[in-house]
């Protein structure tokens, strides 16, 4: 069964907790758009690319399709935010290419259909978090189906593929990723601790050690004259002896 998974922002819940598979098998899913830490990476991002990640899956034999649902649900909103909907997906396939087109059917995968998504195109919808408000979450949920849905429009709402999916469902199983953007202002290192550009700003004594001339004495009146290690006084090069 599904496990479920609360969200702390968007109401709502997921596709795949609203689906029960009538036998309990879970399906492993894959992907290399995700490092060994679950992160999307960057080329996934509506911030850069937004190039629409590849899947490989541990196939259903009885599968006549699959359906694919990708929602975050720490999105701001009122339910998880509807990233990528994509059914009929042929039952002998265990795979999605990396960069399927955003076509209403595409040619990369014969037979299957793509829906709008929340921002209103079909595919996928690259990640795209607010700056500055955490991780997110992103489910990448497959449903194997024990037949086809060829009556559905593709401007089915996410709700209507649920409605199908039910009584329908073999098995199901998730993959999550996660990604995140700095706030560039409010994630940027603080100059009172790391100086102008970063680093920590140079004192005169490491100055002076830098220069090659030894440490300031820590006696001097004015913490200014270098000595050596025997106590002489080191000359500046613009100093006479």
């Amino acid at each position: 069964m599904a496990q479920a998974h609360a969200s702390p922002h968007a109401g709502g819940l997921l596709a795949i907790q609203r689906v029960e598979p009538y036998e309990h098998r879970g399906i492993a899913i894959t992907s290399d758009a995700l490092d060994a830490e679950g992160r999307i990476g960057d080329p996934y991002s509506a911030y850069n690319d937004d190039i629409a990640p590849g899947l490989k899956w541990s196939t259903v034999l009885e599968a006549e399709s699959y359906v694919l649902v990708v929602e975050d649900p720490d999105a701001p909103g009122d339910r998880p935010f509807l990233h990528w909907m994509l059914w009929n997906i042929p039952g002998r396939a265990s795979e999605i290419p990396a960069r399927i087109s955003r076509a209403e059917r595409p040619a990369e995968l014969p037979g299957a259909v793509q829906g709008l998504n929340a921002a209103g195109r079909y595919g996928w919808h690259g990640t795209k978090p607010p700056p500055g408000h955490g991780v997110h979450h992103y489910h990448f949920e497959l449903f194997a189906l024990s037949g086809r849905l060829d009556h559905l429009s593709s401007h089915i709402s996410l709700e209507e593929l649920v409605n199908a999916l039910k009584g329908m469902a073999i098995a199901a199983g998730e993959l999550i990723g996660t990604y995140e953007r700095l706030d560039p202002i409010a994630d940027a290192p603080s100059p009172a601790r790391t100086g102008s550009y970063g680093a920590e700003a140079p004192t005169p004594n490491r100055q002076e050690e830098a220069s090659g001339r030894g440490g300031v004495d820590p006696d001097d009146v004015d913490r200014h004259a270098p000595h050596g290690p025997d106590g002489e006084l080191l000359h500046r090069p613009h100093e006479k002896p």
